[in-house]
């Protein structure tokens, strides 16, 4: 049995669904992150959201509320998202497992459109966020040779993703995330 909170300071990943289930405002971007630099997902607990798929991640859902959705996305090597933005949504994502390269973009001039802005590599335990109207890539390296493991959390819950190309000013199509990668 799961107990709500691991220690004073967190929560394990019961009791944040179950922080996320309680009435009140959607939670800021500031809280997200915080919430996720908090959470201790134990390997017992996290064992029924941890599967993979060969052609892309995985995406299994935790939560789901009317402020915020939480997922855990599976990775193996070489696996990664499009250029995205989350059309409105923020979010955080914490390694739980291996190591994720992301992608930051972002717009240049009215002739130049999306461009590359910078990439970050993150470990276990360290937690990133994209606001609004963030553009980023997630993915697991192919040289990582192990699987990757993510918490997400997002708030509003994602409805869809507006995918984008380099050298483009407007995304190019849509992902709805109730149609797509069906894991979930």
């Amino acid at each position: 049995m799961s107990t709500s909170t691991t220690l004073e300071t967190g929560y394990d990943l019961a009791g944040l669904a179950g922080r996320l289930s309680r009435p009140g405002a959607r939670p800021t971007f500031e809280e997200l992150n915080a919430l996720l630099a908090r959470v201790e997902v134990g390997a017992d607990e996290l064992r029924p959201y941890v599967s993979f798929k060969e052609g892309t991640y995985a995406r299994h859902r935790v939560h789901l509320g009317e402020h915020a959705e939480l997922l855990v996305l599976c990775w193996r090597p070489g696996q990664r998202t499009p250029i995205h933005d989350h059309a409105g949504s923020f979010g955080a994502v914490r390694v739980l497992r291996g190591v994720m390269w992301e992608t930051i973009f972002e717009m240049g001039g009215d002739d130049e459109g999306l461009r590359y802005g910078s990439a970050r590599e993150w470990t276990p335990g360290q937690v990133t966020g994209a606001d609004v109207p963030d553009i980023h890539q997630l993915g697991n390296p192919d040289v990582s040779g192990q699987d990757l493991v993510t918490l997400h959390l997002y708030s509003p819950p994602l409805t869809s993703l507006n995918v984008y190309k380099v050298g483009r000013r407007e995304s190019t199509s849509t992902l709805w995330m109730n149609s797509w990668n069906p894991t979930i």
